[in-house]
């Protein structure tokens, strides 16, 4: 019998969140610590082998028996503090006789499974966010973060996939305390930089390394979700670095990658730090030569479309800072969002956005200008005169079109000088005065809609009026209509949770402010 697939074998520790396309059966929990360990015994000459594969194999056929023993106990304050206390004992086991016999794994390779189990174990902490603290007072959490550096890859990865277990968005917010507590501790620890010093010793070519390093983004996703002010620090800890450089990296689309460009534009939301500092690590570049392969071709697949528009959406939020709109005129951004244009692709709906927030204001201005010298103004007329039909099919709204082009227009008419102006001032003069007539039509329709829209407000006003009078003929008035609201607002139950209710009473106070 192949000892390897002995030791490969794991008993089924509870369902884990899976990437699309992953199957139960290829759980690579299933598989952490005895990969390494099997490579360790196969190469280990120096102690008695059929001992050591003995003792495994009877500690590995226990192993279920074992998990239907701790299935039956129930998950409490108790339970957990002897979990950690397990945990903190087979970690310094194995880390103590790592190193004492650095050289023989056949002395540390049980421990190291031991280990394992009890990483597994503790995934059931994660149904009890309100025992979190107890992680954090009990020190497990240093502990967890000093076993990201461990020596066996398949260690840092059940890290890895605890720590996303435990920091599920949904399971956060189950207990807001318990949550804060976890994120805080973590953060303090330099949580993110320790898991980017992970996924850089990872080899992605190994499907479990790959899960690893997509339960990576899955956790730092999470903690930026519940923390959005964790997003500078994490980019500064060389997550941005990593991000740019498994973006550009050579290797075939896959999840991996869909999932840093998601990240990265969430990283770069609403916050000028991460936007400046992707622009001294050369990011526009980056985006723009991952961009320019949908120049001409659109992309393959429902996946790959999504991170097109994940790399555009970081690229639109780069162009909210001064100096990156320099960066991108310096890498020829301008040139590449033309011809996405004129190529007519699935990019150029997401070109046109690029264009508006990179000639917007004052300091669009030399955008501007190179605009008109690389003959946008021949791409952006005929857009503006017509939506194109492939637009629509691509789900693009006329109104979202018709905003960009004109933002684009009226940029160019604000910040253009001297020659160039003239040339898009001509523009309206062609074909007897067209442009004018369209920019007319736009006009009249837009007037209506805001003119519809003020009805409806005035239909209101109107309603409002009306229980006011009712009100002054009955005696009656508006500061007992708002006690009893108050009243009524104090006195809701919590439904589904007490998140609902205080949402609910918000939203009821607000109304009583405009009556």
């Amino acid at each position: 019998m192949d000892v390897g697939e002995l030791l490969n074998y794991q008993p089924d520790r509870g369902a884990k969140r899976l990437r699309a396309g992953d199957d139960d059966d290829d759980d690579p929990r299933n598989k952490k610590a005895g990969r390494e360990l099997a490579r360790h015994l196969e190469g280990d000459d120096s102690e008695d082998p059929s001992g050591d594969r003995k003792r495994i194999l009877e500690k590995l056929m226990d192993d279920d028996e074992d998990a239907d023993d701790q299935e039956g106990e129930p998950v409490d304050e108790s339970s957990v503090k002897k979990m950690i206390l397990t945990f903190e004992k087979r970690s310094y086991k194995n880390q103590e006789l790592r190193i004492k016999f650095p050289d023989t794994p056949g002395r540390f390779m049980e421990t190291e499974l031991d280990l394992n189990d009890i990483i597994q174990e503790m995934h059931v902490i994660a149904t009890m966010p309100d025992l979190y603290h107890l992680l954090v007072e009990l020190n497990a959490v240093h502990s967890l973060l000093g076993l990201l550096s461990h020596e066996n890859t398949d260690i840092a990865i059940a890290v890895v996939d605890l720590l996303q277990e435990l920091t599920d968005i949904d399971t956060l917010h189950e207990s807001e305390e318990g949550a804060e507590v976890l994120i805080d501790s973590l953060l303090e620890g330099q949580v993110v930089a320790l898991l980017v010093q992970n996924m850089e010793r990872l080899d992605e070519q190994v499907k479990e390394e790959a899960d690893g390093v997509y339960n990576t983004l899955a956790t730092i996703e999470n903690m930026a979700e519940f923390k959005p002010g964790l997003c500078t620090e994490a980019a500064q800890q060389g997550l941005m670095q990593w991000l740019l450089k498994r973006i550009k990296a050579k290797i075939p689309f896959d999840a991996n990658k869909l999932y840093c460009s998601e990240v990265l534009a969430i990283l770069l939301q609403n916050n000028d730090s991460t936007r400046e500092l992707l622009g001294e690590l050369d990011g526009i570049d980056v985006l723009l030569q991952q961009l320019s392969v949908f120049k001409r071709h659109n992309p393959a697949t429902a996946e790959e479309q999504e991170m097109m528009e994940n790399l555009f959406d970081a690229l639109c939020s780069c162009l909210m800072l001064a100096a990156n709109r320099d960066r991108f005129l310096r890498g020829e951004g301008l040139q590449l969002m033309n011809l996405m244009l004129r190529e007519k692709k699935m990019s150029r709906t997401s070109a046109l956005r690029v264009l508006d927030h990179g000639m917007i204001g004052p300091e669009g201005s030399d955008n501007c200008h190179k605009f008109v010298d690389i003959l946008g103004l021949r791409t952006i007329f005929p857009l503006f005169m017509k939506t194109p039909k492939k637009m629509r099919k691509a789900g693009a709204a006329d109104k979202e079109h018709e905003e960009h082009v004109c933002s684009i227009i009226a940029s160019c008419l604000r910040n253009l000088k001297a020659q160039q102006r003239t040339r898009l001032l001509s523009k309206f003069t062609e074909n007897d005065c067209e442009k004018v007539d369209r920019l007319m039509e736009l006009h009249f329709k837009y007037l209506e809609a805001v003119q519809l829209a003020d009805k409806r407000i005035e239909g209101e006003k109107h309603l409002q009026q009306r229980v006011h009078q009712i009100l002054n003929l009955r005696g009656g008035s508006v500061k007992v209509v708002r006690h009893i609201m108050r009243e009524y607002a104090e006195n809701i139950g919590d439904g589904k949770s007490e998140e609902f209710k205080e949402s609910e009473q918000k939203r009821i106070m607000d109304l009583l402010e405009n009556f």
